[in-house]
């Protein structure tokens, strides 16, 4: 597949499994919430709308202002095909993403060995958001010295891309600088043009700029390294076309629990 357009086209024409319209999104769910973690200056606002189907859920953080929590009413009950070809882009990353988890559980993944479980410790938020961030930039195999474009910043992930040696490149929309001061641009292609490597967040599959992000790494050769609750699903089926690693972390996600949860750690490599 080279883009999402041409993943949901292979979805929506049975070639990936059940076809869409015979399965029914059983629960569609918004969540709202604040974060601030203890020690930053911070404050994270994010939304996310999540598709229950069968055993999985698939989600996808969105913009304030970009569906209304009505979508959820309308939404609950229906089959998977209208979602996938009628619904706003959220849902329609957060269908696509329950379908494929569906089709391929991340649980199976790592029991078969194809992706590497990380088990995030009960705790704090603080805790288990550094546990998290520590495993993303552990997928990151980069020399000392090392630019990496971080594309959607949250701050422990900064912290943890330059205790490995690299320099981070932040961009975000949302954020003016990181919990150290440094300034964030919202200009992806300056970090993109300057990087030796790429993070990004699934964000980027809700914003409709994983596409770029993917055709850029692709054909420049650079290292991608997605982490990924919105659409982790979507985010592995390009992985080895575009996508080098991904930190895949399905609902509930760290921040939504205290219990220990699990993500997963696939590398290109590793056949997944």
């Amino acid at each position: 597949m080279k883009n999402v357009d041409e993943l949901l086209t292979a979805v929506l024409a049975g070639e990936l499994g059940t076809p869409p319209a015979e399965l029914t999104a059983t629960s569609v769910f918004w969540i709202h919430h604040g974060t601030r973690l203890a020690g930053g200056d911070t404050t994270y606002l994010n939304q996310y709308v999540l598709v229950r189907l069968g055993g999985s859920f698939g989600g996808c953080a969105f913009e304030a202002g970009e569906i209304d929590p009505a979508i959820c009413r309308d939404s609950s009950g229906i089959t998977m095909d209208v979602l996938l070809r009628e619904a706003p882009r959220p849902l329609r990353i957060a269908a696509l993403d329950a379908y494929l988890a569906e089709t391929r559980p991340h649980r199976d993944a790592g029991a078969a060995g194809d992706a590497e479980p990380v088990a995030l410790p009960a705790g704090p938020p603080e805790v288990r958001a550094r546990a998290r961030d520590e495993a993303v930039a552990g997928l990151l195999d980069i020399r000392d010295g090392a630019k990496v474009a971080l594309i959607g910043v949250v701050n422990p992930l900064v912290a943890a891309i330059r205790e490995r040696g690299g320099v981070p490149l932040p961009c975000d929309f949302n954020l003016r600088t990181t919990q150290w001061g440094d300034p964030v641009t919202k200009d992806m292609d300056e970090v993109l043009e300057r990087a030796d490597a790429v993070v990004a967040t699934g964000m980027t599959l809700s914003n409709g700029s994983f596409d770029t992000i993917l055709t850029r790494c692709r054909d420049s050769e650079l290292p991608l390294v997605v982490y990924a609750q919105t659409g982790s699903a979507v985010a592995r089926a390009f992985l080895g076309h575009g996508v080098t690693a991904l930190s895949a972390e399905p609902f509930p996600f760290s921040q939504f629990s205290a219990e220990p949860t699990a993500l997963y750690r696939y590398r290109a490599t590793s056949g997944s």
